[in-house]
């Protein structure tokens, strides 16, 4: 097969570091293999069984010149059947943003679980074992008291809300939270979200919710680990925030179960938010670390190994 790494999806500003060296030592991995691989920091196109890149693109993504270049690569992947491995941050930066080791998710394809290939259904329980000692991420039984729930909010026009506005479901949530328990909402907005002071002002959250009688907001600076104190249950739309709570050990609820890598532990109804079913975690665990490779598996070829099976 043949493999590029495209240098050239990443902006030309790129300050991250991390973003080229994933892509320089994905392609030493690949080289340890009888596959030829190629690193192409042109804008470009090269035929190829797999294209490498890092981010990707939604639609309401910018026309910048790094963008249309990925949406070039694939777009033209697609028409022609062949792959795209992506790669993204982990799941697991909420105990350490830091990111020790350098773990990152890959997929082939797309960056949903119903839109992409996580190269998830051979489980090997090792990875889970090995990924949650080097990260400190134990996962821990579940609380079976708390105070609080705490909704957890995604980036107001991210791709991952696609066109749903935060503050709108947000009102949506509290409102039927209301109905089902007296207990103090907190809501979280999220940690990068620059506009987040604006659209959560109590103007801008009562003209949607009304009374904020029982309802506040988290301080800016909180971690979420912090955030996750004397909790009772999170709900949240379908991004990360939701596996940290369950792997903390706390009940999660999502809204967007085909979009979640929490749906198959997470509760859909509201209205069990005071009594939610506590499935059994481990084997999702050990699911999420078979596609969360660090620096030295992507460079010694056992993810290149591991993915290869799947394209």
């Amino acid at each position: 097969m043949k493999i590029v790494a495209y240098l050239s999806c990443l902006p030309p500003n790129n300050k991250n570091s991390e973003k080229g060296e994933i892509l320089s030592r994905f392609a030493t991995g690949v080289a340890t293999s009888e596959d030829e691989v190629v690193i192409h920091n042109q804008m470009t196109l090269i035929e190829c069984d797999v294209a490498v890149m890092v981010g990707w693109v939604h639609e309401n993504s910018k026309n910048t010149p790094h963008l249309t270049f990925r949406k070039n690569i694939i777009d033209t992947q697609h028409v022609t059947g062949k792959r795209i491995l992506l790669a993204d941050s982990n799941l697991f930066l909420y105990k350490n943003t830091t990111n020790p080791g350098h773990y990152l998710r890959y997929s082939f394809d797309g960056v949903f679980p119903n839109t992409g290939n996580y190269c998830d259904k051979d489980i090997d329980p090792s990875r889970w074992t090995k990924l949650s000692h080097n990260l400190n991420v134990p996962l821990k039984e579940y609380r079976n008291t708390g105070g609080h729930i705490l909704l957890c909010l995604q980036r107001n026009g991210g791709w991952s809300m696609g066109s749903y506005d935060v503050v709108d479901w947000t009102a949506k949530i509290v409102r039927e939270l209301k109905l089902h328990t007296d207990r103090e909402i907190v809501i979280r907005a999220h940690p990068g979200d620059r506009g987040s002071r604006d659209y959560l002002s109590p103007n801008n959250l009562m003209k949607k919710i009304g009374l904020l009688k029982g309802v506040r907001l988290s301080k800016p600076e909180t971690s979420l680990v912090d955030d996750l104190k004397n909790c009772w249950a999170v709900v949240n739309h379908n991004s990360s925030p939701g596996v940290g709570a369950a792997i903390e050990g706390y009940p999660v609820f999502v809204t967007d179960p085909e979009r979640s890598q929490c749906a198959e532990i997470a509760n859909l109804d509201l209205a069990q938010i005071e009594n939610p079913n506590l499935p059994d975690r481990q084997k999702w665990a050990e699911r999420l670390a078979m596609f969360h490779w660090n620096f030295e598996e992507i460079t010694n070829g056992d993810a290149w190994r591991h993915m290869r099976k799947y394209v």
